[in-house]
């Protein structure tokens, strides 16, 4: 199943659709928003589009997949996103305009994704956020992640050197099993 809809109290997720491209734009548009975001902010609807050909619709198209809008239940207007990459690492990700930060959005629409990676039978997922962004932190925390290491890395395509807090939450009760970076790593649990 891929992105299968999922409700909450104040919330909506869903696929992004063509329809969606302006609600996207003002997404990814600002330069605050994406600061901690391994792209630069998109300067136009047409690099928007070419970002959904990209990163969603071609994950539309796969057997599974977990590629969220996240829209507030009053307008279905998608005001943020929520992803579970489908690779060895299934990488859990975020982002939301900032008219809409400090309201427990992303913590809500995270744990009703990672009740349905659960339940979809994923072993594990896995989030790293800049040690200079500790709000990222703290919502993997509160959807029941933990620390494990972090590492430093040369960011592409922004080629700065960061920091990077690695967080996992296995759902197979194996509360050893670590997914490890093949970058440096500088401390570990």
């Amino acid at each position: 199943m891929n992105t299968p809809t999922l409700e909450t109290k104040r919330l909506i997720l869903r696929k992004f659709t063509e329809q969606d491209m302006e609600a996207l734009y003002l997404i990814l548009k600002d330069e605050e928003v994406n600061k901690f975001l391994p792209w630069y902010p998109i300067k136009n609807i047409e690099e928007t589009k070419k970002f959904y050909e990209e990163r969603y619709a071609s994950k539309y198209a796969q057997p599974q997949g977990y590629a969220y809008a996240i829209c507030l239940k009053e307008d279905n207007f998608p005001i943020g996103y929520i992803n579970v990459d489908m690779e060895e690492h299934h990488d859990f990700g975020y982002g939301l305009r900032k008219e809409f930060w400090h309201r427990g959005i992303v913590t809500e629409a995270g744990k009703a994704v990672v009740g349905q990676v659960k339940k979809d039978g994923l072993a594990y997922i896995t989030a790293t956020h800049d040690k200079n962004n500790p709000r990222s932190g703290n919502v993997m925390k509160k959807v029941g992640m933990r620390y494990c290491y972090s590492y430093e890395e040369q960011w592409q395509p922004k080629d700065i050197p960061v920091i990077f807090r690695m967080y996992q939450l296995n759902f197979n009760g194996n509360t050893d099993f670590v997914v490890w970076s093949v970058r440096n790593v500088l401390y570990t649990l």
